[in-house]
């Protein structure tokens, strides 16, 4: 793998969070529990497979040679993915999935937010761009949260019990590195440490509203955007890059 800069790491690393979880929202497609949430997970992972594409491709230009957005989708190993760790993690049941989508929504509105002002003008464009979908994917998983939490008692009871699971991998939602902290300080990049207060104040009032409990201090886990992921990610890839790895360098 070509070495690449630090915008291209950094624009690669977001661009992982978006990938992996519209892998895991489009494996949904034709199991929702109903019509309306089927095609309304698949339009949410399309949202952020084309997030991804626009970040892949800008990580590729910058980087220079013979890299594409196709490459580095399909062409790197488990270890070369910088993405969260909550993003890899199972769908599970949907209840699942939603406690998840709305942990990561609440933190990629607050991202997008600020990347708007990158002083690179195409993170710029495309976070300008990716806001109004990730407005729609907040209302859409926050929606679901509040009225399952609310529901019947065995909803209410999912839905603590996803929270209380995925709750671990919300640290490293704020965890910032030397790459983070340089490029934040150039303009580019967005410190993650700065976004906690706006995701906290989103998350404490969404809960509330679901009649759900904030965990208590919890041993948390991190390392995917060192590269180092849980035992989820590698079975991801292994289906989402097969065709290519089976055929490489086959064309549509």
């Amino acid at each position: 793998m070509t070495e690449m800069n630090p915008v291209a790491r950094w624009s690669l690393r977001i661009g992982d969070n978006s990938l992996v979880l519209s892998q895991r929202l489009c494996a949904w497609c034709g199991h929702a529990p109903e019509l309306e949430i089927d095609l309304a997970l698949a339009n949410i992972g399309l949202d952020l497979l084309g997030q991804a594409r626009h970040l892949l491709s800008h990580a590729a230009q910058l980087a220079g040679g013979e890299l594409d957005e196709d490459r580095l989708a399909f062409g790197r190993d488990e270890r070369q993915f910088s993405n969260l760790l909550l993003v890899e993690q199972p769908n599970g049941e949907f209840s699942d999935t939603l406690v998840r989508q709305y942990l990561f929504d609440a933190w990629h509105l607050a991202m997008y937010r600020r990347l708007v002002h990158s002083r690179d003008p195409q993170l710029a464009a495309i976070a300008a761009k990716a806001l109004k979908e990730v407005r729609y994917h907040l209302r859409f998983s926050r929606g679901w949260l509040v009225r399952l939490g609310n529901g019947t008692a065995l909803s209410q009871q999912k839905m603590q019990q996803a929270v209380n699971q995925l709750w671990r991998f919300t640290a490293e939602l704020f965890s910032a590195d030397a790459l983070d902290i340089e490029l934040a300080e150039q303009g580019i990049a967005v410190d993650p440490r700065t976004l906690r207060g706006e995701w906290l104040a989103e998350v404490r009032d969404g809960m509330a509203q679901a009649s759900l409990t904030q965990p208590e201090q919890t041993p948390y886990r991190t390392g995917g955007k060192q590269g180092l992921h849980s035992e989820h990610l590698g079975p991801l890839l292994a289906e989402m890059q097969f065709v290519q790895r089976a055929y490489p360098g086959q064309q549509w």
